[in-house]
């Protein structure tokens, strides 16, 4: 399960291998004060990130040439999010597709919302390709979750490689692109993990919103963590394969609509700069 925002931490191997499977809001709370022992990892904001790209660079597009619009013009040019300007949030969804992420599509569509999905590979893609086929074709942002959501920072750097790099080739058989984003489990990562990101083209990205909906089946209660915690250039993480996630969303858009956010994948939310493989992105 993902820890609470702030816990991003580079625990020295070897420290989780005896943890147990976490199962419980409990369990989550010590494995955070665990990484407190641990060195922090530098990690780059959607602003800063923003701030450091090339001047006059080229307007982002997604994969195979989907632009990142927020409209077109009166030429009819699409016309990508500048977030500098734009109230921008970023709605991402991990450990799926699942059973529910179909209904969850469904709703993105009708409010012409686009997400970032971090996937699991093992249980997930290799069990439901048509749905991480619908996701690439609807245009959101498909990212890499690992293949089994082990603790990176807990493995070597040949186990961490075959947890992305497994995941990597089953979305690119289905979707014919591999993914430029993924998450590590819980938000845990260090050198290693920042090294095998770097060598396979991935940027980290992690969160600012939680709503811990892995403890919850209260959808009324996962949207009103969200919505507390939401803000500009913020990154929410939810769950597409926990009961009372999805029904939850309808209100959250709404609401943020009406507080005035675009929404926008994670690489819009960082255009004109383009993830940097290996560089840890945090609102």
């Amino acid at each position: 399960m993902p820890a609470a925002p702030g816990t991003t931490t580079a625990i020295p191997k070897g420290t989780g291998r005896t943890l147990p499977r976490i199962a419980s809001t409990l369990a989550v709370i010590s494995l955070a004060a665990l990484a407190l022992t641990g060195c922090s990892v530098d990690t780059t904001s959607p602003s800063e990130a923003r701030a450091d790209a090339p001047k006059g660079a080229a307007a982002f597009t997604g994969g195979e040439g989907k632009p990142g619009s927020a409209g077109r013009n009166a030429g009819g040019t699409e016309v990508p999010v500048d977030c500098e300007k734009t109230k921008c949030i970023a709605l991402t969804f991990d450990a799926g597709p699942g059973k529910d992420t179909p209904e969850l599509l469904d709703i993105l569509k009708k409010e012409k919302v686009h997400a970032t999905f971090f996937l699991l590979g093992k249980d997930h893609v290799l069990k439901h390709p048509e749905t991480v086929r619908r996701l690439a074709a609807e245009g959101h942002e498909v990212a890499n979750h690992t293949w089994t959501h082990q603790r990176l920072d807990t493995l070597d750097k040949e186990a961490i490689h075959d947890e992305l790099a497994r995941t990597q080739d089953a979305i690119a058989e289905i979707t014919g692109e591999k993914p430029t984003l993924m998450r590590p489990p819980q938000g845990r990562t260090d050198e290693d993990v920042t090294a095998v990101s770097k060598e396979l083209g991935l940027s980290q990205v992690l969160w600012s919103t939680t709503a811990k909906d892995y403890a919850t089946t209260d959808s009324a209660l996962i949207e009103k963590r969200t919505l507390d915690q939401a803000g500009r250039d913020g990154i929410i993480l939810l769950h597409d394969i926990y009961d009372g996630t999805v029904p939850a969303v309808p209100g959250i858009i709404a609401e943020l609509k009406n507080r005035g956010y675009t929404f926008v994948t994670v690489p819009e939310l960082l255009h004109p700069a383009k993830p940097v493989p290996g560089t840890v992105y945090r609102p």
